[in-house]
């Protein structure tokens, strides 16, 4: 049985008109955490490229003004793609340090926008993604959907890991397919800063017996710049996110966290025989499952909009 480990959730703040800036600085705080004993380290939701929180992209119903239009080619040129060197920044740190990240970004694929999380592992670089499959609310607007073809976890000598974006995490059908899986390290990247959101995570921990890292960031209207529009307010010491970051043990119990303060690091030491001790009474996918009764088909195929014969 493996022995206990360090973990670390980063509740920082994107720079949203700087993604190379952001990238270093979550670069550092990875190094920082990883100096400090964590093996992996999460990050939040759509922290490179910028969260655009209280804005409308001028898309009243039924109308696109051209003020929509100039802030949505701001966003996208904000934007990463993953052959960029915001992901050449955060591989480094990864190599150099080992630890293994997952990190919210949004991901630019030609003229579509998605809210992406890229895991890096130590020296072998970025080895995943998933994109986010439902965009919530006015999100849909800006971004695209994933399909099934991003749903990886991943093995490590620590753990299994995952990520379920945000209110992907209200979705049933998909967190059953993380704890089909077998995922012990479940991220849970959130712009989600409600107190409400703590119950999720705990409720999260306590079906999939896992262990659930959810970071989120806290970041102020200053960070916006002054072209963002906001229905949040404009002074700039007005929060946009006030973070919430947190880490809970497979039984439900929050072992670090949620913080409110402002920008921070929060740590938590795993004993991976929590997970056993878990699935003792409860296994969801395993002898607390009735197949004979209800059972789930995944499509996990690419769904390109154009297949070359």
């Amino acid at each position: 049985m493996s022995a206990p480990f360090k973990v670390a959730v980063a509740q920082i703040a994107s720079i949203p008109t700087d993604s190379l800036a952001t990238a270093q600085k979550a670069a550092a705080t990875l190094r920082e955490a990883a100096a400090a004993g964590a093996r992996l380290v999460v990050f939040p939701e759509a922290l490179i490229g910028g969260y655009p929180k209280g804005a409308s992209f001028g898309a009243p119903i039924g109308m696109r003004k051209p003020e929509g239009r100039e802030a949505f080619a701001r966003y996208h040129a904000a934007a990463i793609s993953l052959d960029g060197p915001e992901v050449a920044t955060l591989a480094e740190a990864t190599s150099d340090t080992g630890a293994f990240a997952v990190v919210g970004v949004i991901e630019r694929d030609k003229g579509t926008l998605y809210c992406t999380v890229l895991y890096f592992d130590g020296a072998k670089g970025l080895v995943g993604k998933h994109r986010k499959l439902m965009p919530t609310a006015g999100e849909r607007l800006i971004w695209g959907f994933g399909d099934g073809s991003t749903l990886p976890v991943f093995q490590t000598d620590f753990g299994i890991v995952g990520a379920v974006i945000c209110w992907e995490n209200y979705m049933p059908a998909m967190r059953m397919h993380m704890y089909h899986q077998g995922v012990t390290l479940y991220c849970a990247p959130t712009a989600d800063d409600r107190d409400t959101w703590i119950a999720t995570m705990q409720h999260v921990a306590l079906e999939g017996r896992c262990f659930v890292l959810t970071a989120c960031q806290h970041i102020t209207r200053a960070a916006y710049g002054d072209d963002h529009e906001s229905a949040l307010g404009n002074a700039p010491d007005t929060v946009m996110m006030r973070g919430g970051s947190a880490i809970v043990s497979p039984l439900g119990r929050v072992i670090a966290g949620p913080d409110f303060s402002g920008e921070t690091v929060l740590y938590a030491t795993l004993d991976p025989a929590d997970i056993a001790r878990g699935k003792y009474d409860f296994d969801c996918t395993g002898h607390y499952a009735r197949p004979d009764v209800f059972q789930l088909s995944v499509d996990t195929k690419a769904k390109p909009a154009v297949r070359e014969a």
